[in-house]
């Protein structure tokens, strides 16, 4: 990974305020906060409201940092987006997607709305084209041939059967995971991380998920044991957590990885406000190379909420019954 990371920028630009990110030049004065055993304090919320896509768009192939004024000026389109009532939802890349023009991203349905500015919190940019900084092109390297086959049979299937019963659904529209660590941004991406001197808990507000991690040197459970967010167990390395996880469930789907993913996290404190997190995933049943993902998660005041999915999820039962009535206009059609 030496020389295909992108260091964390100096810059950032919060959506119409430019805020320096505090430069870590031999010399400051800051030191790592620590805990009473004398590890680095990580504890506090700590939210990504990054709008950096995950990949690099296409507009942008062979740029993986933008100038100042490129930053500038797309930031400009990104705030006039936020503030269209006719745009698609801004979840996760599609915020830079409709900024940049492509409108196959716009999904604005004017009888149920969609996702806008009402509903998320303020994002930022920074000078990056992606979240992902290795492979150096910012994308999610290619699937192998057994899990490109595997992923055609899925959409051939969802196009057939899209909800003929709740398990036709995915994890989400059910209510029953959510992936964890979450890199999308602006809707419900906190967290809140407690230490004690042999364990690291992460809470996750999207999905009220939380991970509890041994840093006491155990092994990890049985290959037979197979859990949602898989099993994590963590260790320091200098200053930086690093946590692995392996033994997920077949039904995770992390990333669209395989129950072999092996998942490894770096959480790296850089600046009083800011924690370096570094996600890579390693799954050679699914990817032809690693790949990894670098979030800037910044210190906030603001308190973690209860995820409440679906409000007692009487959306399952709408979702079905939408997909029955369609089956009865088909039928008289």
């Amino acid at each position: 990974m030496t020389g295909r990371r992108i260091a964390v920028l100096l810059m950032i630009l919060v959506v119409g305020v430019t805020v320096p990110l505090p430069a870590l030049a031999q010399g400051s004065d800051w030191a790592v906060p620590r805990t009473a055993d004398g590890q680095p304090d990580l504890q506090g919320i700590w939210a990504n409201n990054s709008a950096t896509p995950l990949q690099r768009p296409e507009q942008l192939a062979g740029k993986a940092v933008l100038s100042d004024e490129e930053l500038a000026e797309l930031t400009q389109k990104v705030n006039e987006f936020r503030n269209n009532e006719q745009a698609g939802d801004l979840l996760g890349d599609r915020l830079i997607q409709q900024a940049l023009g492509n409108s196959e991203f716009n999904d604005f349905d004017v009888i149920t709305g969609n996702y806008n500015a009402f509903w998320l919190v303020e994002r930022s940019l920074d000078n990056r084209t992606s979240l992902i900084v290795d492979p150096p092109d910012g994308r999610i390297p290619e699937l192998t041939t057994a899990a490109e086959a595997l992923a055609s049979s899925r959409r051939e299937y969802s196009r057939e059967h899209p909800s003929d019963g709740p398990e036709d659904r995915s994890l989400g529209d059910r209510c029953l995971h959510f992936e964890a660590p979450r890199v999308s941004a602006g809707y419900n991406s906190y967290f809140q991380i407690l230490q004690t001197p042999d364990h690291v808990a992460i809470l996750q507000e999207m999905g009220h998920i939380s991970r509890v991690i041994p840093l006491d040197g155990r092994p990890h459970v049985d290959d037979g044991v197979r859990l949602w967010t898989g099993d994590s167990r963590g260790h320091w390395d200098g200053d930086t957590l690093v946590v692995e996880t392996t033994n997920y469930s077949v039904e995770t789907r992390y990333s669209g990885a395989s129950a072999r993913l092996h998942l490894v996290e770096r959480f790296t404190r850089v600046a009083p406000d800011t924690i370096q997190h570094e996600i890579t995933l390693d799954d050679s049943d699914t990817w032809t190379e690693p790949w990894t993902v670098m979030l800037v998660l910044k210190s906030t005041e603001d308190p973690i909420f209860e995820y409440a999915c679906h409000e007692g999820n009487y959306s399952m039962p709408g979702i079905l019954g939408g997909a029955r009535l369609d089956e009865r206009v088909a039928e008289v059609r």
